[in-house]
Order: structure tokens, then sequence, then C-alpha cells
């Protein structure tokens, strides 16, 4: 009997054992099968300055990687991602939209961002939850002053990026120009990994360096793969030499190869190329037209090989720096609003996830509001198509129905694991405008859409002047403003009337004072409030950082390291209104040179109001100026116009740096200055009329310079 019942429990901890070996199994294969399904993921932005031919690129891979069933044409206003009435009249991209696609088993998600300066907020906020971009550059402009920026934004938030240099088929395109402009303007390394076949008209496809092969496009846009084209073959095998010589510069595995055998593979050489990118040593150019369904198919092969998954990104940390989630299903769910939009169907909070899975009717804290949050539906995004899913997971990017209280910026989490993530840095307005509905009755109404775009759109701020009581409404640019203007009719039904466009001005300090007193006393009943401060205010240096600088040079414990805090905290509010106008201060160092408090009555409210009202004090006692915006100003005209419009420029306070003449006889000439933002309100309709339509300029901000004295 010990015998059957010793067998019988060893067979029984066998079995045991085989299930727990099941269980494991199971699960292994389950976070494998999640693992890879996550490093099948590209999140990608399409960058590129305003007419380069990013939203084409993004309607030539939704058609070719089946997403849509028709080629979508700016110019007849069937594109997908800009699919706003006022995008397609404009044909002009003004709104961040997401789409998803498939290819080579991969997904791709999608956002097509804005091209133009007003804009840039937009990119602003895509680029925080993204993990890779395609920089689209025109062959024949090459590097424009909006390619720049975005780029410098995308080198800020570390996001690898490969380049397209596209509209091959324009006469004077030239991709060895454009590569050059790379060079020198944006990245020291960039690395053409195609040769084209033919030129401008007759540019028919490219050779694959990599693989050395021929890649044609019939009219039709369907590709043929082929041998190198003979006339081809001594020019495609130079550059091949170079491109490997040039990885092998830059990474280890390569050169070892290379030292061995004078070449690489076409394996190594991805592989390296793949490192080079995604650590940001080398930007891979492929080349193309769009417009003609040419250079799509490799350039979606390229970013599915080079650009990172979100597996290959550093794990998501809080603002703090103190948690980190990796972008695993099973950790504690982790997703950033970076959009809010208000659709048919619903509010829509669009999502970034980092870590976890989301599912339908969940229930997520938001740890801005500190509120929970119910999610009723998960959607899919195209553009302005939506379909429903039941769950999401680490890495994906989707939209959200149901809650109701959550901003752009805020992180939704699992309510038994909070974490706050960093949120994106909305740009500070720089123009200004008063607006008002036409009808009294419709005053309510203009309130609440001026509320909603404001919530939309973190760049928009709305304000009530304290003296006239009329509503404000500041941005980025002109054309931001008139889209939020526009925006309020249609939506809304308000016809809205706008003053007089101002700029945002800044208060700078030219000379300080040293030594400033002040005391702060109230006694009003009960404890009161005490502190007394002595500053030091000058102006900072012209090469330091920020707007503003604050030490203390206090010993002996007179002012305690909480009221030094607090001393901080008031200076920082004195500087929001200076005393020439009520503009914001900047370019100042306060330093604390000195204190006393009263044992019962000194506190940190008291020593914030003294710090503020003393350093208020301190500048109207100190020396400042006005400065006004300046804006970066390129301007394409015609050679026979050139000399009205430099004369234009001159009159609009704006300082020429540089002109140049066009590559040939009746091309146009392109001029570069620097003009007071001010001074180019309608600028647009003065140009157009000068030029007769045909000179065109863009727009980038370019800091501050001081004001001229007001007239009188």
């Amino acid at each position: 009997m010990r015998t059957h019942a010793t067998t019988a429990v060893t067979t029984t901890a066998v079995t045991t054992t085989a299930v727990t070996t099941a269980v494991t199994t199971t699960s292994s294969t389950t976070a494998a099968t999640a693992t890879g399904a996550i490093a099948a993921v590209r999140n990608l932005g399409i960058l590129a300055h305003v007419d380069a031919g990013k939203t084409t690129v993004t309607e030539r891979i939704l058609y070719l990687t089946g997403t849509t069933h028709k080629r979508g044409e700016v110019h007849e206003g069937t594109t997908v991602t800009d699919f706003d009435p006022q995008e397609r009249a404009r044909g002009i991209t003004i709104f961040a939209a997401a789409v998803s696609c498939a290819w080579a088993g991969h997904r791709i998600n999608l956002i097509d961002t804005p091209g133009h300066v007003d804009f840039a907020d937009e990119v602003e906020r895509s680029l925080r939850v993204l993990d890779g971009a395609v920089a689209v550059f025109d062959a024949v402009a090459g590097v424009e002053p909006q390619s720049e920026s975005v780029w410098r934004q995308a080198e800020r938030h570390g996001v690898p990026r490969i380049a397209f240099v596209n509209k091959l088929d324009r006469a004077g395109a030239d991709l060895d120009t454009a590569v050059a402009a790379i060079r020198e303007r944006l990245h020291p390394c960039p690395l053409a990994v195609q040769l084209p076949i033919g030129t401008e008209e007759s540019f028919t496809g490219v050779v694959d360096l990599v693989h050395l092969r021929a890649l044609t496009w019939h009219d039709d846009g369907t590709p043929q793969e082929g041998p190198v084209p003979a006339h081809l073959e001594a020019e495609a095998g130079e550059r091949r030499r170079a491109l490997a010589q040039a990885v092998a510069e830059r990474h280890a595995d390569a050169l070892e190869e290379y030292c061995a055998h004078a070449t690489l593979s076409a394996a190594t050489l991805t592989t390296a190329l793949r490192d080079l990118t995604r650590t940001g040593e080398a930007v891979v150019v492929l080349c193309g037209s769009a417009y003609r369904n040419r250079g799509i198919e490799p350039l979606l092969d390229a970013a599915v090989a080079y650009l990172p998954s979100p597996l290959d990104v550093p794990p998501t940390r809080s603002a703090d720096r103190a948690q980190q989630r990796e972008a695993d299903p099973r950790q504690p769910l982790t997703a950033l609003a970076f959009k809010v939009t208000a659709a048919p169907t619903g509010r829509l909070t669009h999502l970034r996830l980092y870590a976890g899975t989301l599912r339908k009717g969940a229930t997520v804290l938001d740890t801005a509001t500190g509120r929970r949050e119910r999610v009723a539906r998960i959607l899919t995004v195209l553009a302005d198509r939506h379909t429903e899913t039941e769950h999401a997971r680490a890495g994906d990017i989707v939209a959200v129905i149901g809650p109701r209280h959550t901003r752009v910026g805020a992180t939704l989490c699992d309510p038994d694991h909070p974490i706050v993530l960093e949120a994106p840095v909305s740009a500070e307005p720089v123009v200004t405008v008063a607006v008002e509905a036409r009808r009294t009755a419709d005053t309510d109404k203009l309130a609440t859409a001026l509320a909603r775009l404001a919530e939309e759109d973190p760049s928009l701020r709305v304000a009530t002047d304290p003296e006239t009581g009329r509503r404000t409404l500041s941005g980025l640019g002109e054309l931001h403003l008139e889209v939020a203007v526009e925006r309020i009719r249609r939506e809304a039904g308000v016809e809205a009337v706008i003053g007089r466009p101002a700029v945002a001005l800044r208060e700078a300090l030219l000379r300080g004072v040293t030594g400033f007193v002040h005391r702060h006393a109230k006694q009003d009943g009960g404890a009161g409030q005490f502190a007394h401060l002595v500053l030091d205010v000058h102006p900072l240096p012209p090469d330091a950082e920020g707007e503003f600088a604050f030490t203390s040079t206090v010993t002996g414990g007179r002012v305690p390291r909480e009221y030094v805090q607090a001393v901080e905290a008031g200076c920082r509010d004195a500087l929001a209104e200076g005393p020439l106008g009520g503009h914001p201060v900047t370019g100042v160092a306060v330093t604390l040179a000195d204190g006393a408090t009263h044992p019962k009555d000194s506190s940190e409210l008291a020593f914030r109001t003294a710090a503020r009202n003393g350093l208020r004090e301190a500048l109207r006692a100190s020396r400042l100026h006005l400065l006004e915006p300046l804006a970066e100003v390129d301007v394409t005209v015609p050679e026979d116009a050139l000399g009205t419009v430099l004369g234009d420029l001159a009159a609009r306070r704006g300082h020429v740096r540089a002109t140049e003449p066009g590559p040939g006889p009746g091309a146009a000439a392109r001029v570069n200055a620097l003009v007071p933002l001010a001074e180019l309100f309608g600028y647009a309709g003065r140009l157009r009329g000068r030029t007769q339509g045909r000179g065109t300029f863009t727009t980038r901000p370019a800091g501050y310079a001081p004001a001229p004295p007001p007239a009188g």
C-alpha cells in the first residue's frame, strides 16, 4: 500500500510539473509573439518644407500598401490626409494626420505633418511620439528653410531619419546637389544608396547601390527589377565602393569585413546602415518622383529596414526620470495624449502607447488631472476615418473615445501604477489679434469655440484684455490665426470681427541696479507677513542660456533655503509683466545678496510676495528697452521683379543677407532677409501684386531685436 501511495504521489508530481511546464511554455510563446508583433511596428513621420511633396508621398504609400484603392492628388483635393476643407482649399497640410498601413509583414503608423512654419507646433507634438521619420526634399530647391527647421526639431527629440529626394522628374532636379545641401546644412554624413536612371523628364528609375540592381517603373507605376544599365555600370560600381568605404569608416563590423575583402556584402551593408541610422551617425538618402509613382517601394523597404521599431528605442522615462517603462504589453499601461480633436463620432484623444495593453471599457488614470477616465472605444485611424478595435498594446498609435477631460500632453496610465511622462512643449505665440462676435447674440458661442480651439491646439492662446474686456487670440503667425478664425466660422457658425494683428513684444534689461532693498511687512490681525530682501539685478551675458538666471549669495542661514526658492518663484512672477508696457521681461540675472526674517511672521508666501514686488520696483529703477520678433524670410522672385522686391523689403525695415541669381536665363532669384514680423502682415498680397503672382515666400522665427522708439 505504501508503495502504491508513493507511486501515486510521484505520478501527481510529474503531472503537476508537466502542467507547470506547459503553462510556462505557453506564457513564453505568448510573450515572444507579442514581442515579435511590436518589433514589426514602425511609428514614422513625414517631414518636409511646404510643397516638397510629402503629402503626395504619403498618398502613394497608402495606395501601394493597399490601404486605399485610388491615388489621391493634392491639386484635386482628393488626398486622404489633407481632409480638412481648408487644407484642400489652400493646397497645404495644416493638421498632422495619422494613418496606418502594412508593408512586407510590418505595420507602419504614419503621421503626415505640416510643412508651414505657422503649424510647427503640430510637428513638435507628432515628433514627441514618433520613433523615426522620413524627411522629404525637393530635388530642385534642395534644403529649404522649413526643411531645416523640422530637421532640427527631429534632432532635438532624437528621432532617427532617412531622406527622400523627391521630384527628380522636374527640370533642374539633381540628386548630388540635394545631397551636398544636406551635407552642408543638416548632417555631415548623408549616404546616397541609389543612383537615378535618367534625368528630369527622362527619369525612369534608380540603381540600388546596396544590391547593385536596377529598379524601373512603367508609366502606370508598375516596378520592374533588372540588371544595372550598361551605361551606368562604371558609375554605379564607383558609387558602391564609395558607399562601402564611408560605411566601413563608421562601423566596426563593416570595417573588419572591408579590410578583409575590400568590399561589403549587401547583408553587412544593410545591417551597418541600420545601425548608423538609428544612432544618428549617418542619414540614408533615397530618391524618386512620388507624383509619377517612382521610388516609393524602395522607400518603404528602407523605412522598414533602417528605421527603429518601438523595441529599438530606449525605454520611456517619467518626467522626473525616476521611473521607466519598456515597450512590453505585460508592463503597466503607459500612454501619452498628443492630439485632441472633435469628430462626428465624438471627442477623439490620440494616444501613443509606450507600455502595457489598453482594452475597450478600461478605466485609466489621467495623471495631469488626477481623474479616472473610461475608454469607451478604441479606434485605428486613417486620417478622418476610423475602424474600431478591441484593444491596443505597447507601440501602437490609436485614438480613443471616452476621456472627457484629457488634454494634449496628459499621461494616461494604469491607476495602480501611476506615472507622468514628459509632455510636448508648445511654442510661445508671436502674433495676437482681438476677436469678437459680429452679433452680440453669438458672444457665448464665440467663447465656447475659442475654448475648444485652444484645447485642440495648445499653441493658440485665448485671453481677455483686463482694460477693454475684449478677447484676444494669439498664435504662431498670421496664417495660423486665419485658419483658426475660419474654423470658428465654419464649425461654430459664428462670424467673428478681427482686429489688426499685433506682435508679441519683449522687454530686455540694458542696465540694472545693485543692492536694491525691499522690505515687505503686513500686519492685519493674527500672524502677519514679513520679508526683507537685498537684490542685485543685472543683464544676462549675451552667451548665457535661457531668459532668466537666479542665484543666492546669502550666508549664515539669514534666509532659509525654502524661502530662497520662494524668492526665485516671486522673481519669475515679476518678469511676466515689465514696466515699459506689461510685456514679458527677458535677459535678467537676479542675485539674492542678503535678507532677514521674522521669527513668527516670515513665510514662503511673504518672501514670494516680497520678491515679486521688490523686483518690479528694481526694474522700474533700471533701464530697459523693447524687443520685437524677427522673421527670416526667403523670397523666390522672377529676375525682372527683383529690384522692386528688394526695395519693398527695405521699406519694411528688412535686412537683406543674401541674394542668389537664378541658375539660368529666366530662372527665379532667391532673396534671404531678416524682417520684423510686424512688417510682414499683408506681405503675401503685396508680393503677388508686385510680381504678377509669380513670387513666393516662406518665413521662420529668427529671435528678437531692439524695436524702434514709438512714433512721436
